[in-house]
């Protein structure tokens, strides 16, 4: 797999190893640890439009970010134009460089709103939704999937809508809609899109290896991979991929993980989330069980570090 920095626009990518944006874990200390460990490029997580909009209290907690973030991207999901538009150039977007439309969430909520992957049913809306966020002066990039259905994709001729549009990098999934986040990703479509377009083209979907990332490359002959899932499993693959040194273990990520939320949010969302981080990196750690219901019993930061401790102790790397 070939390492390399991306160009998008005014902007300059460190590594072509991206992380994908995912609800309830892309907060801000999480893409600080991926960042640390050699991603080019992290992203909040899904971000309503229409609840910022509204400035609903919850969804601006998504946006929180500092100047320690050296590249800063947002994920807006909306489907109206006039919309999307209006947040992209507000000033609650105002510290972010890139926005990043969601055109391939696959939630039937989201679907039936006319949002994430029900854009790419229609193509003049699709379309004038990246044409407004344009006008933002930000990068704008698309994550999509390679249609609806299975036995029906498009994915080459999405790309050259978005590309046409004026997006500046485009994300495809490989699955479906109707696939959700099952099923082997069509690498076939992938492959297609990136002959199609000039712009770069980043595979997300079925990575959970490094020989996962090297395989999709190859086939592909994309620009760059999105670990979704499995960064949260291993966040080191960051680091082994980019060859990014890195001496920390589990429990040293996790503790400096817990310290710098504790900064920045609340301690009810702090446990929460460093419960759910620990839980995905204990997914396949062996002799484990016996302390799941310890650690989502924990009811302190302190007593939470202290199952941390028996789970991860002596632990360098995996």
């Amino acid at each position: 797999m070939e390492i390399g920095k991306i160009r998008l626009g005014s902007l300059l990518l460190p590594s072509n190893v991206l992380m994908a944006p995912l609800a309830g874990y892309t907060c801000y200390p999480f893409r600080m640890l991926a960042y640390e460990l050699g991603a080019g490029l992290c992203f909040t997580e899904m971000v309503s439009a229409n609840a910022l909009k509204y400035q609903d209290r919850a969804t601006k907690r998504l946006l929180l970010t500092t100047d320690q973030e050296k590249i800063r991207a947002v994920q807006l999901l909306g489907g109206n134009p006039a919309i999307m538009e209006q947040m992209a150039g507000s000033d609650l977007l105002e510290m972010f460089d890139i926005i990043d439309i969601n055109m391939g969430c696959p939630v039937p909520n989201v679907f039936k709103s006319g949002e994430g992957s029900a854009l790419m049913l229609d193509w003049k809306r699709a379309e004038g939704i990246i044409r407004g966020c344009k006008k933002s002066g930000k990068v704008v990039t698309v994550k999509c999937r390679t249609g609806i259905r299975e036995d029906a994709m498009f994915t080459a001729e999405f790309a050259r809508m978005c590309e046409a549009a004026g997006a500046d990098m485009i994300t495809i999934h490989g699955r479906s809609r109707s696939m959700m986040y099952d099923g082997r990703p069509c690498l076939e479509e992938i492959e297609q899109a990136k002959a199609a377009v000039s712009i770069p083209v980043i595979a997300n979907g079925g990575i959970f290896s490094a020989e996962d990332a090297e395989t999709v490359m190859e086939y592909t002959g994309v620009d760059g991979i999105m670990v979704a899932r499995y960064g949260l499993e291993n966040p080191f693959i960051f680091s082994e991929l980019t060859h990014t040194p890195c001496r920390k273990d589990a429990f040293l990520i996790l503790t400096e993980q817990l310290e710098l939320t504790r900064q920045y949010y609340d301690e009810t969302f702090t446990l929460s989330y460093i419960k759910k981080l620990a839980s995905y990196m204990m997914k396949k750690k062996k002799g484990t069980k016996q302390y799941k219901e310890r650690l989502h019993r924990s009811g302190s930061p302190e007593e939470l570090m202290e199952v941390l401790a028996l789970i991860f102790d002596g632990d360098l790397r995996f």
